[in-house]
């Protein structure tokens, strides 16, 4: 994969259920480009646990090729921001993920992020990570030990 596939493979929302576990389904509810643009709002329905959600993200940020963030709208988390860095490096390509949340609901957010929610979300990134070390031989900051 080139620098250029890498970009257009994680910029488009079209591949998150490829990229993540089975329990985390996601269907894209608005149009979405060809190509993502600072200021674009997208809509999900998500099943996640067998729970029903909406989620309407922005694109804060749009750098293309090498990054873009995205914040969370409206959804389950008080915040939620993530970037996506992709860069060439000796080894061929690297991804990084930065992600900052919040929980809502007080002592009630915490409890439930420190019984199910945190271990999900690391599920979720560890299934992208090993999607794409797998498929793609793509590397994460993880793996330069």
């Amino acid at each position: 994969m080139n620098y250029e596939q890498a970009w257009q493979f994680f910029s488009s929302p079209h591949n998150l259920n490829r990229i993540t576990p089975d329990f985390f389904h996601v269907e894209i509810t608005s149009h979405v480009p060809d190509e993502i643009y600072a200021g674009l709002m997208i809509s999900y329905r998500m099943t996640v646990l067998g729970i029903p959600m909406s989620w309407l993200s922005e694109i804060s940020h749009c750098d293309k090729p090498q990054r873009f963030v995205y914040h969370q709208s409206i959804g389950p988390f008080k915040f939620w921001s993530h970037e996506v860095s992709i860069s060439e490096c000796p080894e061929g390509i690297e991804v990084k993920d930065i992600v900052f949340y919040a929980m809502p609901f007080g002592w009630l957010g915490e409890l439930l992020h420190n019984t199910l929610i945190g271990n999900k979300l690391q599920h979720i990134f560890n299934t992208r990570h090993d999607y794409l070390k797998d498929n793609w031989g793509i590397l994460l900051p993880a793996d330069k030990s």
